[in-house]
């Protein structure tokens, strides 16, 4: 039961900060909330899995902040609505360039990030042994 809960609880905070997001950055003709969101969590992922990789030992910690908040705080729902809806517009342009910077984005910050992580995670280790 406790994964269940750790994953709930990460999720219900995930949710809460995508919605202050979507709150308070604005998205007139480029949607930035979701970009935002889906770009910061890909680097957040991307350092919690290369901190985590060595450390097994805190499975409900993972689940909470990587399953849980992350899957809560990045949309791939509201990517894939909000970018039909501007390649279905009249600026089908802006949809292909934010399918790009997305994708780009979202993939470069995971791996920055799960270099980064995996970087502070052995420094952790050092100092702990």
């Amino acid at each position: 039961m406790k994964p269940y809960v750790a994953v709930f609880i990460g999720g219900t905070l995930g949710s809460l900060f995508r919605y202050a997001v979507n709150m308070s950055v604005g998205g007139a003709f480029f949607p930035w909330p979701t970009f935002i969101e889906n770009a910061s969590g890909s680097l957040l992922l991307g350092l919690l899995t290369g901190f985590f990789s060595s450390r097994a030992k805190h499975k409900l910690i993972q689940l909470m902040l990587g399953t849980g908040f992350c899957g809560g705080y990045t949309t791939m729902s509201a990517f894939s609505k909000e970018t039909a809806l501007i390649l279905h517009s009249s600026s089908p342009h802006i949809g292909v360039l934010y399918l790009a910077a997305s994708f780009v984005s979202g993939l470069c910050l995971a791996f920055i990030g799960i270099v980064f992580g995996t970087r502070i995670g052995r420094n952790k280790e050092r100092y702990e042994s």
